[in-house]
């Protein structure tokens, strides 16, 4: 909860909602007729959570028992993240690179 910036609303429900997709991302990711649809749901999760990250580096005095160094690194790597789901579930594979 301490991670969620202040100005949304619902902190707790959206906390819910998050991890409620998080983890029906991942069962779509097993699913190969959901994959690519789970990947880009999995994508806008990542994107819709990268806020919660920011404040975290904005706030960095409330985290005091995660370095600082790993509170910035956080922040690119939510594009690396991004950047893996969609190679691994939503690029278009043709049937010689399977």
């Amino acid at each position: 909860m301490k991670i969620m910036p202040d100005y949304l609303p619902w902190p707790l429900a959206l906390v819910y909602v998050s991890g409620f997709f998080e983890v029906l991302g991942g069962v779509g990711l097993a699913v190969p007729r959901l994959r690519r649809v789970a990947g880009w749901g999995l994508i806008a999760l990542l994107v819709a959570v990268f806020p919660a990250n920011v404040h975290m580096v904005l706030n960095a005095a409330d985290f005091p028992a995660i370095p600082f160094l790993a509170l910035i690194a956080r922040l690119p790597l939510q594009g690396v993240l991004i950047a893996w789901v969609w190679w691994a579930a939503v690029r278009q594979v043709g049937i010689a690179d399977e």
